[in-house]
């Protein structure tokens, strides 16, 4: 995923509500177990309380009897954690009893330091117990028989907290554990929904990918309805811009015939008449209609330039075109020596490649000496929209001056009025780079001669 993509968006809000929920959930969960264990824990001591009291204080006598353990087998257990304690309150004369797992400890009192009570007249204390462990004491004041009238006395009973902490520590472990996994899983799950959800639009950037390399025309298959209106939309904008350039096409074919029969006439009757005039007319009837081919060329090309699903082999095109030109300038002996690398297309008409290229090598081998160099690269960028076919042109002729490179490629501009052409092919090669969103560089060679660098959109 890349920094800046719509799947980044939805995995990082997905996986930072996950982080965000998960831990709350957890410690929710953690501190209702936490609770519960704790009723739990406090119920049993309630329970065993109340036992110990009836067994203990349910006699005619004035102090209490010494209870049977018919509750936890742990009372019996020196220092298990588990005791229970019967003495009287305030100082008062009486007996004092204590399970056996006390021995000779003894428990302080919540009642002697002042502990409320809660709604059922208990008294609730955490205090380290006679291992220096910490216990949970639950004390009640009752008198023998139930008597107001007599001694009252503090029964006692404590449990230890250790068991309480290890337990909740437990359940905290194998929690996180659990949470953890589904934390793993829900990001894992996260992954695939968002590619799984996303694959639609990778649909239509290969769509679009195989409209813009010419090989369908529109964007067709099934797609999400929340996707289909945007395909039918680029359908529409496709067919759209066919028609226009269909439109286009046909008034520059009317246009052309409507001006080039009128001229033909009109050159016709200048070269009957035999007068400087007639000459004058021709002269300037023919060069009116090169003219007009050229302008009704630019317009064809203006037409057809971005026009979705164009591309050009380069070295398909370069071949042959490299072979003519060679042959058209085998009196000076003049060798092409290209490279193209493998696969690099031209996204754009083959007919405007042939004449920016030809343009290009037929300037150069008119200077050049012996050789011409011809080179095709193509950049590395990921999306075709940004590739960029770089052609470069070089010759082992005299070359130009900075000054020179700057006049160059004006129309109609001839430095040479003694080589053959019409001052048009740079222009041309401009015009055309541009129409492309393509520019047209002039530089030094390394060979001595001119160097020129035409940028066109690859496909």
């Amino acid at each position: 995923m890349r920094l800046n993509s719509l799947a980044l968006r939805l995995f990082a809000t997905s996986a930072a509500w996950t982080l965000l929920a998960l831990p709350l959930a957890g410690y929710i969960i953690y501190a209702l177990y936490r609770d519960d264990v704790q009723l739990s824990f406090d119920a049993q001591l309630k329970k065993l309380l109340t036992q110990i009291t009836i067994d203990s204080m349910s006699t005619m006598g004035d102090e209490p009897v010494n209870p049977p353990n018919l509750y936890e087998p742990l009372f019996e257990v020196t220092q298990s954690g588990w005791y229970w304690q019967i003495r009287p309150i305030d100082g008062a004369p009486g007996r004092t009893l204590v399970s056996p797992s006390l021995a000779t400890a003894m428990l302080p009192s919540p009642y002697d330091r002042k502990f409320p009570t809660d709604d059922t007249g208990t008294r609730w204390m955490n205090v380290p117990g006679p291992t220096g462990s910490t216990i949970r004491i639950l004390e009640f004041i009752d008198s023998p028989g139930h008597d107001p009238e007599k001694t009252k006395y503090s029964i006692m009973v404590a449990g230890p907290m250790d068991w309480f902490e290890e337990t909740v520590a437990k359940f905290r472990a194998r929690l996180t554990s659990a949470l953890s996994l589904v934390g793993l899983g829900l990001l894992a799950a996260t992954v695939f929904q968002v590619r799984f959800g996303l694959l639609p639009l990778r649909r239509i950037e290969r769509g679009l990918a195989s409209i813009r390399s010419g090989q369908v025309e529109r964007l067709e298959g099934q797609l999400p309805a929340e996707i289909e209106p945007l395909q039918t939309e680029l359908n529409a904008l496709i067919d759209s811009n066919q028609d226009i350039i269909d439109r286009a096409r046909t008034q520059v074919g009317n246009l052309a015939h409507a001006l080039k029969t009128p001229l033909a006439v009109i050159t016709n009757e200048a070269r009957e008449d035999q007068s400087a005039f007639g000459s004058k007319v021709a002269e300037q009837a023919h060069l009116m209609r090169d003219q007009i081919t050229h302008y009704l060329d630019r317009a064809r090309i203006a037409a057809r330039t971005n026009t979705i699903g164009r591309i050009t082999p380069v070295d398909a095109t370069a071949e042959p075109l490299v072979r003519a030109i060679e042959r058209i300038h085998r009196e000076k002996g003049i060798s092409i020596d290209y490279a193209v690398q493998p696969g690099a297309k031209f996204q754009g008409e083959k007919q405007d490649l042939e004449e920016m290229l030809g343009n290009l090598l037929d300037n150069a081998c008119k200077w050049g000496k012996h050789r011409v160099y011809l080179t095709a690269t193509v950049n590395n960028q990921e999306t075709t929209t940004r590739r960029r076919l770089t052609l470069t042109v070089e010759d082992d002729g005299p070359g130009l001056s900075a000054e020179q490179r700057a006049k160059i490629g004006k129309r109609g501009l001839r430095l040479d009025e003694t080589k053959p052409g019409s001052g048009l092919g740079l222009s041309i090669v401009t015009d055309l780079a541009a129409s492309y969103r393509g520019r047209l560089r002039l530089d030094a060679s390394e060979h001595g001669g001119l160097k020129a660098v035409l940028e066109l959109p690859a496909a």
